[in-house]
């Protein structure tokens, strides 16, 4: 992926390598007349963290959380106001780490897990201002025709989402996954930045 500038709170680091914080996310799913739909939170414009970013709900873990599936659900609950019951099942997706790169850095787990039947979400209007449910290829297309905010990593997860047709065969995917650290690197060449992801060429010379 290439961009000229980076996005708002992912500016490069021309210091000392930041040590990731630990952070969990929830990509909350359920089934369409096409399709798997997953939630989507926009992040408040004011934020300087991906403010107006489309993202799954989650961020930092709490010195309250047992780990990082507690981060997951929490984050579900205070950004868009649903609420899983003891017991819901949340399946291990996938972990990212912040390129060395950029100043701000998280290690993030994500987890996805079937949306309770009839849910409302709710945004609270401060840390997060709408919601929507879309399907993984008709947001990456909102996100080609500039009409949503998606950040790498989340593009990346959509773009693997798009695969399923349905609930239960993501599911039944994500079980049986080996769930590895993704690290991206930022090759920064004429002034414009290249995210690069692991076996691409020209990663291990970043």
């Amino acid at each position: 992926m290439r961009i000229d500038r980076p996005p708002p709170g992912e500016e490069l680091n021309e210091g000392e390598v930041t040590v990731p914080r630990a952070s969990a996310s929830l990509i909350l799913v359920r089934d369409g007349d096409a399709g798997p739909e997953v939630l989507l939170v926009r992040r408040n414009p004011e934020q300087r963290f991906m403010g107006g970013a489309w993202v799954f709900p989650g961020g930092a873990t709490a010195t309250s959380d047992r780990d990082e599936r507690a981060t997951a659900v929490r984050e579900l609950e205070e950004e868009a106001g649903v609420v899983l019951a003891d017991g819901h099942e949340l399946v291990r997706f996938s972990r990212w780490i912040t390129p060395a790169q950029v100043t701000v850095r998280f290690d993030t787990h994500f987890f996805v897990a079937r949306a309770p039947a009839d849910v409302r979400p709710v945004v609270d209007g401060g840390e997060c201002v709408d919601w929507r449910w879309l399907a993984p290829a008709e947001a990456l297309r909102l996100g080609r025709r500039e009409e949503l905010a998606l950040m790498f990593p989340t593009i990346k997860h959509l773009e693997q989402l798009a695969e399923f047709a349905s609930v239960a065969e993501l599911l039944a995917a994500a079980r049986s996954r080996r769930v590895l650290a993704v690290e991206p690197r930022v090759l920064v060449e004429g002034g414009v930045a290249h995210v690069l992801l692991p076996g691409e060429p020209g990663y291990e010379d970043v």
